[in-house]
């Protein structure tokens, strides 16, 4: 599970859930989507609920698999600081800009505390830290107590208003230069041009020497 999207719109409402596997989650025929529609109908009292499952390209990018990763390792009995860095270490190969992630419960005493494990470049506040930061929380049950898992990542698509790209100008395209050769058209026009000044000439000397005849 990677996280649902929820969006009314004039005919419904739009369920978007976020899966490793999607098959799983849409079953046989869609049986389980449609479980999933009456159950938002009847209890949840959701109107007309569109679901549709999404598959999640990149797993190590989604804060909510990665927590659920170390949910489940915690289950398993790995320790938790080995569970940490096996998480920190599955992201930034991922191509995370950074990571922050709280294992919080009865770690190794009877009272409990919180450990914190951190790589990457991860800002706290401001407009990235809002807009890009991904957030998941998981809890889960074991022997000594509840364990709370959060995880904070930073993925590579982030932009900061500190960091600027400056682009490589383009070279010049080099303009070839195309000699147009006259078409048809222009030739057959030219040609009765021609035709006419040189009448024009003929009758010009025609009269200058009738002219000259005259006076003589």
């Amino acid at each position: 599970y990677g996280g649902v999207d929820i969006s009314k719109t004039p005919l419904g409402t739009h369920v978007v859930i976020y899966a490793m596997r999607p098959g799983l989650v849409i079953g046989r025929g869609g049986e389980t989507i449609k479980e999933l529609a009456t159950t938002l109908e009847q209890h949840f009292k959701v109107s007309n609920p569109q679901i549709s499952v999404s598959e999640i390209e990149v797993p190590e990018l989604n804060a909510f698999v990665v927590a659920s990763r170390i949910a489940s390792a915690l289950e398993r009995g790995v320790h938790f600081r080995r569970a940490g860095f096996w998480a920190i270490n599955q992201v930034m190969a991922a191509g995370a800009l950074g990571i922050e992630i709280v294992i919080s419960g009865k770690l190794r005493t009877e009272r409990a505390h919180f450990e914190k494990f951190r790589a990457g470049y991860f800002p706290r506040c401001g407009d990235p830290a809002l807009k890009y930061m991904r957030k998941a929380e998981v809890h889960v049950q074991l022997k000594p107590g509840i364990f709370g898992v959060k995880v904070k990542i930073m993925p590579p698509d982030a932009k900061f208003p500190d960091k600027i790209e400056i682009i490589d100008a383009l070279p010049p395209e080099e303009v070839e230069e195309k000699i147009e050769e006259p078409s048809l058209k222009e030739q057959v026009s030219e040609e009765p041009l021609k035709e006419s000044a040189d009448e024009q000439v003929e009758s010009a000397s025609k009269e200058v020497e009738e002219s000259k005849e005259a006076k003589e």
